[in-house]
């Protein structure tokens, strides 16, 4: 599968809003932070950077809900990493805001429909339609490279309407999805690979907030490892995560790299995104060339 470049770090599953019928994390407010201490985190990082990971991805849960998140993005900068910030957008403090407006950083949202009453309805908080799009619109303003993902889950939902209504706004990277069949929208007890893009443990792994590491965020009920009980290099050169990357099925698509496969952030030039390049997590919304149309 060749080396990991792109490192999803799950860091709580903590989260203000209640996607009963479809997040894969199965976060919620009343969820915790997991195992894993800050110099858990710290210590993975560091080990990251010494494989040659490029991108590390904040993401939970609502990864600015954790209590250092602030200090995390820092320490992952400091150790010379890009950094992906993947926010609900439903609350975010001036201190955030300085975060996400570093050259070496960059940020994804979800968002559901241009209809408040719909948008809310699948996050389960009145008000987070308004709260999310109100943030976005101070992203683009402040020239923060933003992509939106669009979950499309049910008939008559209004995801072309949203997508249209975001480039209106000014956001120049927004995709439609269909929602995965994993995690509240899992059919099955476990969930089967198809659900997944093809693309997990492909220059891609992610740690989950037990220290379980899995092939990306949505693989997450294929665990390969466990960073809490040994080290990430050995997880990654071991035979689990070996054939759990086997196990995957593989969509050959012309083009795809492990950068051109999600639903997260292109890497920002100095003045603007990079049209020609997503990020690397396949949790949402992913780019046409790397995933199958939703239905």
């Amino acid at each position: 599968m060749g080396q990991v470049t792109f490192l999803e770090l799950e860091i709580t599953g903590r989260c203000q809003l209640t996607c009963a019928s479809h997040c894969y994390a199965q976060a919620g407010p009343t969820q915790g932070h997991g195992s894993m201490t800050g110099d858990d985190w710290r210590r993975v990082i560091d080990e990251a950077a010494t494989i040659g990971v490029e991108t590390v991805q904040f993401i939970g849960g609502e990864p600015t809900l954790h209590p250092e998140f602030t200090e995390l993005v820092g320490h992952a900068l400091d150790a010379g990493r890009r950094v992906q910030a993947y926010s609900n957008l439903y609350r975010v403090h001036a201190e955030h805001w300085t975060l996400f407006s570093h050259p070496s950083v960059t940020l994804g949202t979800s968002y559901y429909s241009d209809h408040a009453a719909e948008h809310d309805q699948i996050t389960g908080r009145k008000g987070s339609h308004g709260s999310t799009r109100a943030n976005i619109i101070e992203a683009v303003r402040r020239g923060i490279c933003v992509k939106v993902g669009i979950v499309h889950m049910r008939d008559g939902q209004r995801s072309e309407q949203a997508r249209a209504e975001m480039t209106r706004l000014g956001v120049t990277r927004v995709h439609v999805d269909r929602v995965r069949g994993v995690g509240n929208a899992a059919k099955t007890l476990i969930p089967s690979t198809s659900q997944l893009c093809g693309r997990c443990a492909d220059g891609k792994a992610a740690i989950l907030p037990d220290g379980k590491v899995a092939p990306c965020v949505l693989g997450r009920f294929l665990p390969a490892g466990d960073v809490k009980t040994g080290s990430l290099i050995e997880v990654l050169a071991g035979q689990r995560w070996a054939q759990v990357a086997a196990s995957i099925p593989r969509h050959h698509r012309k083009g795809c790299t492990p950068d051109e496969d999600s639903c997260m952030p292109s890497p920002r030039t100095a003045t603007a995104c990079n049209p020609d390049q997503d990020g690397s997590d396949c949790a949402l919304a992913e780019t046409p060339a790397c995933e199958p149309a939703y239905d």
